[in-house]
């Protein structure tokens, strides 16, 4: 079972980098307006580095913790600032809550998701409101929580996961930046998407079709 739930995993990175790079020239455009213009690329660079990492790992022997492991390790390698030590913390997380586990059923894939968000959130110090990529994250992480509270199927839940995290990356754009580059600008950033949390949006998307 562990070489399904690896690759499976794998597969998801392989759909994570695939959204980001269609969506590296918008992302980079929301950045301009509130940031270093450079958010895009820098997601493309580290998700080319995990599919990179990922690529050289057995699958067929591969734990899903290591796989989550892997990951992290590729997208710090190649992205040492910024978001770089933000995911590479949510992936080691996650890395740690599967490891043990070669199922990847709904509990499985809730406590990844909780763990995502909780490395992120410890990592950046920052909270729900605050518009950065946590405005998804968590949102999405309680979403999970509730969907397998309540018994729902797995596309009800991936659903719910997909609509908080949607909802959670609009709504930055009635948020003052408190966090990042965009703090900065703080007003000056109302009305404008948060780009971390459109390319939330977008891995959370891509997350929930590959699983």
């Amino acid at each position: 079972m562990s070489e399904s739930a690896a690759r499976a995993l794998a597969k998801m990175f392989e759909r994570m980098a695939e959204a980001i790079e269609a969506e590296k020239d918008h992302l980079s455009e929301l950045d301009g307006a509130i940031g270093d213009g450079d958010h895009g690329i820098t997601m493309s660079i580290g998700f080319k580095a995990v599919s990179a990492a990922l690529s050289a790992l057995d699958l067929d022997a591969a734990s899903p913790s290591e796989v989550m492991s892997t990951a992290a390790t590729g997208f710090l390698d190649a992205v040492g600032a910024s978001t770089g030590p933000l995911y590479a913390t949510g992936f080691r997380r996650a890395a740690q809550t599967l490891a043990g586990r070669e199922n990847l059923d709904l509990p499985a894939c809730r406590d990844m998701l909780a763990a995502l968000s909780e490395g992120i959130r410890e990592r950046g110090k920052a909270q729900r409101g605050d518009k950065t990529m946590l405005d998804v994250w968590l949102p999405a992480a309680q979403a999970a929580a509730t969907a397998v509270a309540e018994g729902r199927s797995k596309p009800d839940f991936w659903a719910a996961v997909t609509s908080a995290a949607d909802n959670g990356a609009a709504a930055t754009a009635t948020m003052v930046a408190a966090k990042g580059r965009a703090a900065r600008v703080r007003e000056r950033s109302l009305g404008h998407l948060d780009p971390g949390a459109t390319s939330a949006a977008a891995l959370v998307r891509a997350m929930a079709e590959a699983l």
